[in-house]
C-alpha cells in the first residue's frame, strides 16, 4: 500500500502549527514549517498533495503569501486559514478562524480529492449525482455528530435512491470504480457496503422501501467512527487491547447517535447496531446469537467482513476475494450464516463473470 500523500503546514504561530498536525497527522504524511523560505528548502524536488497555511505568515513580497506558495509550488492545492471576512485571493479552499477539526478534514480531504471527485463527472447520469450527494452526506454527518445536531432521514434517502437504481439497473460497478483512489477509508467503506448490501437484496428479491434500508443502513452503519480519534481507525499497527475496545464502541455511538438524534427506520438501526454481531455468540456489543440475530443482521455482517478485507487499510494489504470467502466459509463457519454466505457467493461470481472485480485497491 502506498503512503499517504504530504501535507505541509506553514504557520509562524508553533502552537497553532501544531493543532493542525495533530489533527491531520493519522490521515496523512505531514511536515510543519514556521514560514515559508524554510519549506521550500527542505522540501527542494518534493510535490506535497496540499498545502495548509496561515494567512498571518509574513513573506518578502509584495505579491502576497499565496502568490508565493503559487510559484514556489506549482499545481499544489492551498488551504488559507484565515479570519472570517478577510480576502484570501487564489486559492483552492478557505478555512475561517476558529474551526473545527472536521471542517479542517472535509476541506483538506475536498482538495486532496479533487482530481478524483473531478473524474466523477465523466461517468453516466446517474453516477456523478449519486457519488456527490453520497460524500457530501458523509461530510455532512461528521459535522452534525460533532456539534449534536440531528440528522434528516431524508437527506440520507436522496442520496442513496441514485445508487439503489444503479443496483437495480445492473450500472453499480462504476460506483466501485469511481471511488478507489479516494482518501477517506471510512466513506469508501460505507459507499461499497451500500452498495453491496443493496444488490444482495436485490438479488434475493427484495423491493423499494426494503432496498433503501438496505442502502441507508450501508451508507450509515459506521457513523459512530466519525466521532473517534482518526489514529485510531488509520493506525498502521495492530491495536492494543484497550485500543481495540474503544473502537469497538463505535457501534454504540453510531446507536446513540442514530437514535436520539434523528429519524432513521428500525431496520437501519439495526444494521448499525447488529453488523458486528455473530450467530454463535461471540460478536459485539451486546453478544447476540442465533435467532435473535434476523436476516437484515447477517446480511449486514457478511457484507461488512467482506468489504472489510477486501480493502487495504493502513496496517495491511487487501485480501483477494477468493481468500476472503474461503475464511469465511472455514474459519467463520459458526459465526457467519452460510446459506446467506453462498447466496453473496454466487451473487458475486455472477456480478464478476464479465471481468469486473469486486477488490478495491486504494493505492
Amino acid at each position: 500500500m502506498a503512503r499517504p500523500g504530504l501535507v505541509v503546514v506553514i504557520d509562524s504561530n508553533r502552537e497553532e502549527r501544531l493543532r493542525i498536525v495533530e489533527a491531520i497527522e493519522s490521515r496523512y504524511q505531514v511536515k510543519d514549517f514556521g514560514d515559508v523560505g524554510e519549506a521550500v528548502i527542505c522540501l527542494r524536488g518534493k510535490r506535497p498533495t496540499a498545502l495548509v497555511a496561515d494567512d498571518r505568515v509574513r513573506v518578502p513580497s509584495r505579491d502576497g503569501l499565496v502568490a508565493v506558495l503559487r510559484y514556489f509550488f506549482k499545481g499544489v492545492p492551498v488551504v488559507l486559514c484565515t479570519t472570517p471576512g478577510h480576502p484570501v485571493g487564489d486559492v483552492d479552499a478557505r478555512l475561517d478562524k476558529p474551526f473545527l477539526r472536521s471542517h479542517l478534514i472535509n476541506i483538506l480531504s475536498g482538495v486532496t480529492n479533487r482530481g478524483t471527485e473531478t473524474q466523477w463527472a465523466s461517468l453516466d447520469e446517474p453516477h456523478p449525482t449519486t457519488l456527490r450527494n453520497s460524500i457530501e452526506t458523509f461530510n455532512h454527518i461528521a459535522e452534525l455528530m460533532e456539534v449534536g445536531e440531528p440528522l434528516a432521514y431524508d437527506y440520507v434517502i436522496a442520496a442513496c435512491t441514485p445508487l439503489v437504481k444503479a443496483v437495480i439497473d445492473s450500472s453499480y460497478k462504476a460506483l466501485i470504480s469511481a471511488v478507489r483512489t479516494h482518501d477517506n477509508v471510512t466513506y469508501v467503506h460505507s459507499l461499497r457496503v451500500a452498495t453491496l448490501l443493496s444488490l444482495f437484496g436485490h438479488t434475493i428479491g427484495l423491493k423499494d422501501d426494503a432496498m433503501l434500508i438496505l442502502a441507508t443502513g450501508g451508507l450509515l452503519h459506521d457513523v459512530g467512527k466519525m466521532a473517534m480519534a482518526d489514529e485510531l481507525i488509520n493506525k498502521p499497527r495492530k491495536l492494543t487491547d484497550e485500543e481495540m475496545k474503544s473502537v469497538q464502541r463505535h457501534v454504540t455511538a453510531s446507536i446513540e447517535y442514530l437514535r436520539n438524534y434523528s429519524d432513521v427506520p428500525k431496520g437501519v438501526l439495526t444494521i448499525a447496531a447488529q453488523h458486528h454481531e455473530r450467530l454463535d455468540g461471540s460478536g459485539y456489543p451486546n453478544g447476540l446469537k442465533g435467532s435473535q440475530l434476523n436476516d437484515l443482521a447477517r446480511m449486514s455482517a457478511i457484507v461488512d467482513v467482506f468489504t472489510a478485507l477486501t480493502e487495504r487499510r493502513s496496517y495491511r494489504p487487501a485480501t483477494s476475494p477468493e481468500k476472503v470467502f474461503t475464511l469465511m466459509r472455514d474459519e467463520m463457519k459458526k459465526s457467519l450464516d452460510q446459506r446467506l454466505l453462498e447466496q453473496f457467493r454466487e451473487m458475486l461470481l455472477d456480478a464478476s463473470s464479465d471481468g469486473w472485480s469486486v477488490e478495491h485497491p486504494r493505492p
